[in-house]
């Protein structure tokens, strides 16, 4: 079965079911010949604690806030470890979340950084 890919669901919906992934034929359309090849529509990902990423250096970093840091200083290292503050989003359910954030480090955020907040997956 080189064209399936089987995977579990390890999140809380549907945890522990079983999907199979196949390839789809992909055809670019800016290329000058034709051509076309079988892919599977998978990006891969890693997840890591904020403490464990201090002192590092991404190039993209999403900060999951439905856990709360547990302070200022986590979020802080969460939010400066990337590389273009671009590159830098959150998730917060309903854009709320529990933390403890110096209320002008999120007001930096918004008015230079052009932070994007995802209220929804």
């Amino acid at each position: 079965m080189d064209h399936v890919f089987e995977a579990q669901i390890i999140t809380e919906h549907d945890k522990n079911d079983t999907v199979f992934i196949l390839k789809i034929p992909l055809k670019p359309t800016d290329c000058s010949y034709p051509m076309q090849r079988l892919q599977f529509p998978l990006k891969f990902s890693f997840a890591m604690t904020i403490n464990k990423t201090q002192g590092q250096s991404l190039k993209v970093v999403g900060l999951d806030l439905r856990t709360s840091c547990f302070s200022h200083g986590q979020f802080y290292v969460g939010c400066s470890i990337v590389d273009h503050p671009d590159n830098l989003f959150i998730y917060a359910p309903e854009g709320k979340t529990k933390t403890f954030v110096y209320k002008a480090t999120l007001q930096y955020l918004f008015l230079y950084c052009n932070l994007h907040i995802y209220a929804k997956l």
